[in-house]
């Protein structure tokens, strides 16, 4: 077993509860952990025999670009498309941030992490 990590992709989106911040959009980054047998491709050194990684940041861009109003909502999406498209696949977490969130004072970011396995 291995476990494939894609951290701090960076966005730019429309989701948000507020009318606001699904027209004003803001920063969002995406960290995603697969955990997936790594053997044959570790031994034959094939992208054929790997999780491909460029394939599981598309999914990722392509969820990004639909609007949620939750982050929890976005996250289980994410998870979804990844476990629905790429074979291989034995847990998986996505975390979700949104940067400067509008709550009423400085705040760096607000995060949800969802996990899901087979």
């Amino acid at each position: 077993m291995g476990i494939i990590e894609i951290e701090g992709m960076e966005f730019y989106a429309f989701h948000g509860h507020y009318a606001e911040e699904q027209i004003v959009g803001n920063k969002f980054l995406i960290d995603l952990r697969i955990e997936t047998d790594c053997k044959a491709a570790g031994k034959t050194d094939d992208i054929h025999d790997a999780l491909n990684y460029q394939t599981a940041y598309k999914i990722v861009a392509e969820q990004m670009k639909n609007k949620s109003y939750l982050l929890e909502h976005l996250a289980q999406r994410i998870l979804d498309a990844l476990f629905l498209n790429l074979s291989g696949i034995h847990k998986a977490s996505v975390k979700v941030s949104k940067l400067n969130p509008p709550m009423g004072g400085k705040i760096e970011k607000v995060s949800v992490t969802l996990m899901h396995s087979l």
